[in-house]
């Protein structure tokens, strides 16, 4: 049962250059402009109209965009929850003119290794997270660790926690790897590893979503049955101001916004593209989690019940409960 017929989350790519190569990731290998400020105003404004909740500023590395605390102003003046990840390494030179401008501000972190880290990352930055977790902490700040979990790094989430975390009362998340087009990820976790991660979630200041775990186990999305509504609750616009259906990692149409996302996104050509959402051969086994997380929160099933908790639990520790109310 649908719960909420509107978008609820925005990807908007600032920029898909990155100072990172991750090698699970192959956005930053793309040539890019950096989004216009005035047109991410504009957008903004659309996207209030159509109903959205949350703003991701996300890239590549969205701290490389050099108006991105006007980006994260504009956004909270409209009411927006805001949210953005960042590899730490130019955080400390924002860390002043973006505060209290992100509601949910996540720095990267997958070993307590520094040298294994920074391998993982492809740039040495291992140090620029540990510092920027002290200016942060300087400011009053409560950066969440986000924690992409392998199967090769598991044993790294206990002195992550333990010797990071705990001290610092900063929330853990745990966010398990996915596939997606070529790009490889290594081993597929097993079952034993996404056991373990359930038992790992259960403790306080860690965020899992458990129908993360209960989609892996389940073999990902099935077209024939599609958790998927990536179209429908996530509205994706990239740095040259074209909205990207279904999903940005599938792609498989762009359009031209020109000043008009609300009547762009309601219009015959996307709304077609919006209906494959989870149906499309490519989406047979996704778990993409930036896309399966807006989709667990707008329709009633079993996944909106094993979400729920973490939900729940996260957003009262951050203090944004009152605006995800889903109206």
């Amino acid at each position: 049962m649908r719960l909420v017929n509107h978008p609820v989350l925005c990807n908007y790519y600032v920029t898909y250059r990155c100072n990172a190569t991750c090698h699970f990731c192959d956005i930053w290998e793309q040539p890019s402009p950096f989004a216009a400020t005035d047109t991410v105003k504009q957008n903004l404004l659309e996207l209030k109209k159509l109903g959205v909740k949350v703003i991701d500023f996300t890239g590549g590395e969205p701290l490389l965009h050099k108006e991105i605390d006007l980006l994260l102003h504009e956004a909270k003046k409209l009411g927006f929850i805001t949210t953005l990840t960042t590899n730490c390494l130019l955080y400390p030179k924002w860390a002043e003119r973006i505060l209290g401008l992100v509601d949910m501000l996540h720095f990267s972190l997958d070993y307590y290794d520094a040298e294994k880290h920074n391998r993982s990352r492809g740039v040495d930055c291992y140090d620029h997270v540990m510092r920027s977790i002290e200016i942060a902490g300087n400011l009053n700040e409560r950066p969440d660790i986000l924690f992409t979990v392998f199967q090769e790094n598991v044993d790294e989430i206990q002195p992550v926690y333990e010797k990071i975390c705990k001290p610092r009362n900063l929330i853990l998340l745990l966010n398990p790897v996915f596939d997606y087009n070529l790009v490889e990820t290594g081993p597929q976790l097993s079952s034993q590893t996404l056991d373990l991660l359930l038992k790992w979630g259960k403790k306080p200041g860690i965020h899992l979503d458990k129908a993360f775990i209960q989609l892996r186990k389940d073999g990902g999305n099935h077209i024939d049955n599609p958790v998927c509504k990536a179209g429908s609750s996530t509205i994706v616009i990239g740095p040259d101001n074209h909205l990207i259906v279904p999903c940005y990692h599938l792609g498989v149409k762009k359009f031209a916004i020109s000043n008009r996302l609300s009547e762009l996104y309601g219009s015959p050509e996307v709304r077609k593209v919006v209906k494959m959402e989870g149906r499309l051969p490519e989406c047979e086994g996704c778990t993409i989690n930036c896309y399966m997380q807006p989709s667990f929160a707008v329709e009633l099933n079993k996944y909106w019940f094993r979400s729920l908790p973490a939900t729940l639990k996260y957003s009262l520790k951050k203090g944004t409960w009152k605006s995800l109310v889903l109206r």
